[in-house]
């Protein structure tokens, strides 16, 4: 049955605000941790821990929040979830002190992972599926500018209000969409009739092992008895999930999703891309502020080279991916990111004039705009309708851990051949860090290649044939 053309645009107005509002706030917090520190005070820890804190429970709670929205309804947890987000951006806005923002700043993430898994399998059940691939480019496009902006949204929201408002921005946004998402989103559920409550807490025990374990990395040193046994743990609940899942009748998760070489190599690709592009671009901000002394908002504002090219070039892709087919585009898009970031490491110094980076951070942009647009469309026309839920939520709580893995180990790569002290220590340590994440997100091209190479248009699948466990595209 058709979906009407305003049903579709209601859709991608209540899922692009939300997926907006989740992505900023990965890195929005990042430029206002000087002025948090002035108010509330804490520890070095404690203040990376606002950004930890949402990280984790973010990473972790993905696939649970995936699984409840098949269980429950998508549109009924997509509304819970953008009602928790909300309510505890404005506890974060009111935090008294370092530990209640912490808390905050956590329940945000169990709002995220509630919510961003179900945007992309909503908007797919409407989408036209000769429209999907513009709709999906376009929601991803909005993605990938969110995440990129949230240094220069959080610099000139602490500039010129107050760090407080990075979180109060939220409540507006959330009164809107709510209402909204209630009478226009259509409801949807998963092939399961009951939740599988043993491979729900396999899964988040396991991933919280591995997250806790990347996050504590950096701080406590790789090799630290908490960081080894926090990965083991993690590794070893993950197994038992696995495990648990195969012999399942109802499985959280079909295993047998990673059959298909389309969605693990994009996963595997998400993973590596998220990596190399959080690391990075942690790092090329601290460089703005730090060695060249610029403020928040100067910082953020020069790396609009890098963060516009979405907006202008986003949409074309998005339509030219529906017509040759994701997988080119999407491996030249990670080529176009190394290749940009090769450059930046290659140029980097304490007097590096700006305009010689801007033509690297043009490249990037257009990297970023080429994995984005077709990535979402690749992974939702791989799989049944059924299973377009799960499928969303592993590649968002993969890309989700491949940010942290990426900030921890760029880090470590940091602090092993430079450091903060002076501006010349400083590019010493982020030349060679920003190399490996080169490394990293050519490594993800490398993956997207082993992905089928017949272009895919959201028509090759059978939604109604699939059965749960096995996908929709052949080989």
């Amino acid at each position: 049955m058709s979906v009407p053309q305003r049903n579709v645009l209601w859709t991608f107005f209540c899922c692009g605000l939300g997926v907006a509002m989740v992505s900023l706030d990965n890195l929005v917090v990042i430029t206002a941790l000087p002025s948090i520190r002035g108010d509330l005070g804490g520890s070095i820890q404690q203040l990376e821990w606002t950004v930890n804190a949402y990280t984790l429970t973010y990473a972790v709670l993905m696939l649970t929040g995936a699984a409840l929205g098949d269980r429950f309804g998508r549109r009924r947890m997509f509304g819970a979830g953008m009602g928790v987000f909300v309510g505890a951006s404005a506890a974060a806005a009111l935090a008294p002190g370092i530990g209640a923002l912490i808390a905050a700043r956590a329940v945000q993430g169990l709002g995220a992972a509630l919510l961003m898994p179900l945007n992309l399998t909503i908007l797919t059940e409407v989408a036209p599926p000769r429209r999907r691939g513009a709709l999906l480019g376009a929601m991803s496009a909005v993605e990938g500018v969110a995440i990129a902006m949230g240094p220069l949204l959080g610099g000139a929201v602490v500039e010129h209000l107050s760090w407080q408002w990075i979180f109060w921005i939220n409540v507006p946004i959330g009164a809107v969409v709510l209402p909204v998402a209630r009478w226009k989103l259509t409801e949807s559920h998963g092939p399961s009739p009951r939740l599988d409550l043993v491979g729900t807490a396999l899964a988040s025990a396991g991933l919280f092992g591995i997250v806790f374990g990347i996050v504590n990395g950096h701080a406590d040193h790789w090799t630290s008895a908490r960081v080894l046994l926090s990965l083991a743990g993690g590794a070893a609940v993950l197994t038992g999930f696995v495990l648990w899942e195969l012999r399942s009748a109802l499985p959280m998760f079909p295993m047998g999703l990673f059959r298909h070489r389309t969605f693990s190599a994009m996963n595997a690709a998400g993973l590596l891309m998220f990596a190399g592009m959080f690391g990075s671009v942690f790092l090329l901000t601290q460089f703005l502020q730090g060695p060249r002394g610029y403020s928040p908002l100067e910082a953020g504002l020069r790396i609009l080279p890098w963060t516009a090219v979405p907006v202008f070039v986003a949409p074309l892709v998005g339509l030219l991916s529906d017509r040759v087919g994701s997988r080119t585009i999407v491996a030249l898009g990670l080529t176009f990111q190394a290749a940009g970031l090769g450059w930046i490491a290659a140029l980097v110094s304490p007097d590096v004039p700006y305009a010689s980076l801007v033509p690297a951070m043009v490249l990037c942009g257009l990297g970023m705009t080429f994995y984005f647009s077709p990535t979402a469309n690749m992974v939702m026309s791989a799989v049944g309708a059924g299973e377009r839920g799960m499928a969303s939520g592993a590649i968002n709580a993969v890309r989700e851990l491949g940010g942290v893995l990426g900030i921890a180990v760029l880090a470590s790569v940091f602090s092993a051949h430079g450091g903060l002290s002076t501006p010349d220590t400083f590019t010493d340590g982020m030349i060679p860090a920003v190399w490996t994440g080169v490394v990293l997100i050519a490594c993800g091209a490398l993956a997207v290649l082993l992905t089928p190479r017949r272009p895919y248009d959201g028509r090759s699948a059978d939604p109604e044939a699939t059965v749960p466990g096995c996908v929709g595209d052949p080989v």
